[in-house]
């Protein structure tokens, strides 16, 4: 499968290329600077440098793909702006991209507890601004997947997760949630489905199976 993946510098994107490539896919990852294409070309991932805030069609950078993947963010040292600019208007640009480009499978790293938010006013900012574009993916027509972490810790992975609708708040290494993005792309069955998901008790392989076979 060819993947792109916007955000593909971020911390969870990092740890989840190795994975992707490992597997047989073929990566390519939008960045917003050059200076990082180095890092992706090292798993060998086909870096593309633009700035999505900057550019009102993305379809060229996305290009031919069979899937795309956002996990782009405007970070936690951010103001409210680029929380609509990045994590609101950028899912959007890569859904219409999507359409433009004839692509259907869409993922999205979104954010648990969207529904009440929480937190300071950026923060507040952000949890609306993710949930904007979660409900823009819903009604775009696309074989969508939103995925709701917890809490990201930089933990070591335990492949061992849980995976529902409305759990309890709670953490989760990103390693976790690369291996469980991993399991999305594998397992078509998982189209039109969003869950939470923080560390729990049992194997990605049986929380994953369990979601698709209830």
């Amino acid at each position: 499968m060819k993947i792109t993946i916007v955000g593909a510098h971020g911390q969870i994107a990092m740890l989840l290329h190795p994975i992707l490539i490992e597997r047989g896919h073929k990566v390519r990852g939008i960045i917003r600077k050059e200076e990082q294409a180095d890092d992706l070309r090292d798993f060998g991932v086909e870096p593309v440098v633009a700035n999505i805030e900057k550019l009102d069609d993305i379809s060229e950078a996305v290009g031919n793909a069979d899937a795309v993947l956002f996990a782009a963010g405007a970070g936690p040292g951010s103001g409210a702006v680029r929380k609509w600019t990045v994590d609101r208007d950028g899912a959007i640009k890569l859904m219409e991209a999507s359409h433009k480009n004839g692509i259907d499978r869409y993922v999205i790293i979104s954010a648990m507890g969207l529904h009440k938010p929480r937190g300071s006013e950026v923060f507040r900012v952000y949890q609306k601004a993710k949930a904007e574009a979660d409900e823009a993916l819903r009604h775009s027509g696309l074989d969508y997947t939103i995925v709701k972490p917890g809490r990201l810790t930089d933990e070591e992975g335990t492949g061992k997760v849980s995976i529902g609708k409305n759990l309890e708040r709670g953490e989760i290494p990103r390693e976790d949630v690369a291996e469980v993005l991993a399991k999305v792309f594998d397992n078509p069955e998982t189209i039109g489905m969003e869950f939470d998901l923080v560390s729990g008790d049992q194997s990605i392989t049986e929380a994953i199976s369990k979601i698709i076979n209830k």
